[in-house]
């Protein structure tokens, strides 16, 4: 199978998606990262601090080069906020990670992921991570009411 084209896999729920992300993305494994992401050229991904890379190719290539660093992640996931429809589904959540043998405590990463729902099951569509501008009260927020 070509570099482009990810092993198939099937999420049945969106969780399973994000799942499968977060453990490919914590032990380096491209293959397994890019078998989650929706195969369709209108995908975006943004790392924090980075840049836009729209459709899969430079997605794939973004994560290539940040697994080719050879840091090892630590990453978890805290205080989701999700909403789904039949076919699309969102989570914002608190991403943390940190690199194996660095003690620092970084700050949490704000998150958010779009899931679709295909052939497939749920893909990841779009994920998009920023640097947490102020850290305080991001753990007690509530989920908003409307979504605009």
């Amino acid at each position: 199978m070509s570099p482009a084209s990810p092993t198939l896999v099937s999420y049945p729920t969106p969780d399973d998606a994000e799942q499968a992300f977060y453990d490919a993305f914590t032990r380096g494994d491209l293959e397994a990262l890019m078998a989650v992401w929706a195969e369709d050229e209108e995908t975006i991904c943004v790392h924090p601090g980075g840049s836009r890379f729209t459709g899969i190719g430079a997605i794939r290539e973004s994560w290539k080069q940040l697994f080719e660093t050879g840091m090892k992640f630590r990453v978890r996931v805290s205080n989701p906020i999700k909403t789904h429809s039949a076919l699309v589904a969102v989570h914002s959540l608190l991403q943390h990670v940190s690199v194996e043998g660095d003690d620092t405590i970084a700050p949490p990463l704000i998150t958010t992921n779009v899931y679709t729902r295909g052939p497939r099951g749920w893909q990841l569509l779009v994920h998009h991570t920023s640097p947490a501008p102020d850290t305080n009260g991001l753990m007690m927020q509530e989920s908003p009411r409307t979504v605009h």
